[in-house]
């Protein structure tokens, strides 16, 4: 257990990382913690390592990628009636040339919160490549994204991030998230 400036109940004993209860189990964020606790110990910096939208995939054949609050977490903390969720079911224009081609489809979905200006609180892809979007859209949710910048900007074509930048079905929509074409 440790205080905000990441200190044990021994105040020159400091616990970082993923050794903290309730903190991201990832070797970047233990890296990223380590250097900014030297950094406060040894120099003149105050930086403390935020522990919030830490991107993270699982590299599995299809990777999962996530930023953020998932849907029940963000439920839960801002309401049923605040959340909106954006989504899509998609498969990429690559997988669509090769024939007998196994098709897994992909997913996204990003998770707003309505009472904050549709403030991105949460994004879940399952894709190729879904570690580099990931880390692309994360730093967008640190700058305070919102819905509307996503929907904003112009994606590259035919690429999977591109996809992100076409959502408009929500889940209370009760419309299909299921994309066809291009």
């Amino acid at each position: 257990v440790t205080n905000e400036l990441e200190q044990t109940n021994i105040p020159s004993i400091y616990a970082i990382g993923d050794v903290q209860e309730g903190h991201l189990e990832l070797t970047p964020v233990a890296i990223k913690s380590g250097k900014l606790l030297a950094k406060r110990l040894f120099s003149d910096e105050t930086t403390l390592m935020d522990y919030a939208n830490v991107c993270t995939t699982i590299f599995t054949p299809l990777e999962y990628g996530c930023c953020g609050l998932s849907e029940e977490d963000a439920v839960s903390k801002f309401g049923e009636d605040s959340v909106e969720v954006y989504h899509s079911y998609f498969t990429p224009l690559e997988w669509t040339i090769p024939e007998n081609r196994n098709f897994n489809e992909c997913y996204c979905k990003v998770i707003v919160n309505k009472s904050d200006n549709d403030l991105v609180v949460g994004f879940h892809i399952m894709s190729p490549n879904a570690g580099e979007i990931t880390q692309g859209f994360g730093i967008g949710m640190k700058l305070g994204m919102k819905f509307q910048d996503i929907s904003n900007l112009v994606g590259i074509h035919p690429t999977i991030a591109e996809e992100l930048t076409l959502l408009t079905v929500t889940k209370r929509s009760g419309e299909s998230a299921l994309k066809t074409g291009c």
